[in-house]
């Protein structure tokens, strides 16, 4: 992975959720470099709307998007969430 790459976290920890952040969201990395395995992660919604968080996420636990993500994506699983 390297920096812009954009990916999807692919389990459910509480370190992620206490930021809003749950399995299934997509983001892109912002740092470019790893540090201590993990990668910083921004995760925005779509438009105007403000980030979701910009988090430390472990490399085991994010996949790569070849293809691009969907802020939308984010969107839909916050809201389920906030419910």
């Amino acid at each position: 992975m390297k920096y812009l790459d954009c990916v999807e976290v692919i389990v459910e920890k509480e370190q992620y959720t206490k930021h809003g952040v749950h399995k299934g969201m997509q983001g892109i990395i912002w740092l470019e470099e790893s540090i201590n395995g993990t990668w910083d992660v921004y995760f925005p919604q779509y438009g105007e709307k403000p980030e979701i968080a910009e988090i430390p996420v472990k490399e085991e636990d994010l996949k790569l998007l070849p293809d691009g993500m969907d802020a939308l994506v984010n969107e839909r699983i916050k809201a389920q969430f906030e419910n």
